[in-house]
């Protein structure tokens, strides 16, 4: 499968699927490849439009994932309140203190 994955990268980056690509990719990846699988694999994509396979695989839909929605001011998470409470009390405690030198 890794094999496929580096042809996939390759593609998207624009990068010709070729041997030396492939097995480059692959060695980036720390995987000790066989030449001859890659050879079989590049020679079998050679006429493939792997775009149009890309559009036309059953169950594969290519809608880009969103990021989950960053917090408004109103959902703050709660490690966020508490902190704040934290700085709030450090905050009247040193107030409290500097009242004492002028009381």
């Amino acid at each position: 499968m890794e094999y496929v994955y580096a042809a996939m990268l390759l593609h998207e980056g624009k990068r010709p699927i070729n041997e030396e690509n492939m097995l480059q990719v692959l060695k980036a990846a720390g995987i000790n490849a066989d030449p001859i699988r890659v050879k079989a694999l590049v020679a079998s994509l050679a006429e493939v439009n792997i775009d149009e396979a890309i559009k036309s695989a059953p169950g594969f839909s290519p809608a880009p994932v969103s990021a989950a929605p960053a917090p408004t001011v109103e959902e703050k998470p709660k490690e966020e309140k508490k902190e704040e409470k934290k700085e709030e009390k450090k905050e009247a405690e040193a107030l409290e203190g500097l009242g004492a030198l002028f009381g």
